[in-house]
């Protein structure tokens, strides 16, 4: 299984297509909140919710939307990645409630090559979240500096394969 792609394997244009997609559950929601120290009664108030809001309902914390998506696309986009350069932009489109299941899909751009290293670029990507029912969630652009396939067969050592390193032998 491929994971994260070299510059020259990124084409403009290209759709991919995360899997799996994750069902967001309540304590999911809510261990990110704690674990982020957003306690905003709309995550973590059933009753606070039900009451005091338009959705009647939680709202799962949009920042835990955009993380599961870009952790989605690690394997499609960043995999390889020498640095995640920016993030763009970034748009919660419509509410995530506890039992979705968020899909992503990631669409390159634009690319360059880096004017500055030449064993590298630039790609840029836009990911879209939707949940089961097909309604975008949220949508983000980031820029990601990848290595060029050159650069990555003379940085490692002849023997070793940088998509399966070994382990230690136990003792």
């Amino acid at each position: 299984m491929q994971f994260g792609r070299y510059y020259e394997e990124f084409e403009v244009g290209a759709v991919y297509r995360h899997w799996p997609g994750k069902t967001v559950t309540e304590y999911d929601d809510h261990l990110f909140c704690l674990l982020t120290m957003n306690h905003h009664p709309l995550h973590m108030d059933a009753h606070y919710a039900e009451t005091a809001s338009q959705f009647k309902r939680n709202v799962v914390v949009g920042n835990y939307i955009y993380s599961l998506l870009l952790g989605m696309s690690v394997p499609d986009v960043s995999g390889k990645a020498i640095a995640n350069l920016e993030v763009e932009s970034l748009r919660h489109v419509a509410p995530t409630f506890h039992g979705d299941t968020i899909y992503g899909e990631t669409t390159v751009l634009d690319k360059r090559e880096s004017s500055s290293k030449p064993d590298r670029g630039v790609v840029a990507v836009e990911t879209r979240g939707y949940n089961q029912d097909g309604t975008l969630v949220c949508v983000f652009r980031r820029r990601v500096m990848v290595p060029k396939r050159e650069y990555a067969a003379s940085a490692v050592p002849e023997g070793v394969d940088p998509e399966r390193p070994s382990f230690p032998e136990p003792r």
